[in-house]
């Protein structure tokens, strides 16, 4: 095994993540767009394999959104998926200013809830915030 982490990952690379995951495959277009308009991207190869990712989307405020950590089911509970949290989580308080704080957000995956807690992410709803909602526009 001959692991790396890159600061980018190919539209085809985050869709054959996607479908390892069981997530919905995107119009590559698509894929495209949201790699490049996010702030940090991280890829994870393992001899150029595309083994991991994970993304950040940030308003250059206050607000910023974890997405897409993913992993090859294959290559799960190697530390890889903790490495990218990490990384992108280190780099938005990299982006810290005087006097400022970052929220960082996500939406776990329905069984991964307790990964990120180790990170110091809150589970919703609890007694300050009600649950996490979502809706697809199609």
């Amino acid at each position: 095994m001959n692991i790396e982490y890159k600061q980018f990952v190919t539209a085809e690379d985050y869709n054959v993540l996607r479908e390892a995951v069981g997530w919905t495959r995107l119009c590559s277009e698509q894929a495209q767009q949201g790699l490049e308009n996010s702030v940090y991207v991280i890829g994870c190869y393992d001899n150029e394999k595309i083994v991991g990712a994970a993304r950040v989307i940030w308003d250059g405020g206050y607000i910023s959104y974890l997405a897409d950590v993913m992993v090859m089911p294959e290559y799960q509970k190697m530390g890889i998926g903790k490495h990218m949290v990490q990384s992108a989580m280190d780099f938005m308080k990299s982006q810290l200013r005087d006097g400022w704080k970052i929220k960082m957000v996500l939406v776990a995956a329905k069984g991964k809830e307790a990964f990120y807690r180790k990170f110091g992410f809150n589970e919703r709803p609890n007694e300050d915030a009600g649950a996490g909602m979502d809706v697809w526009l199609n």
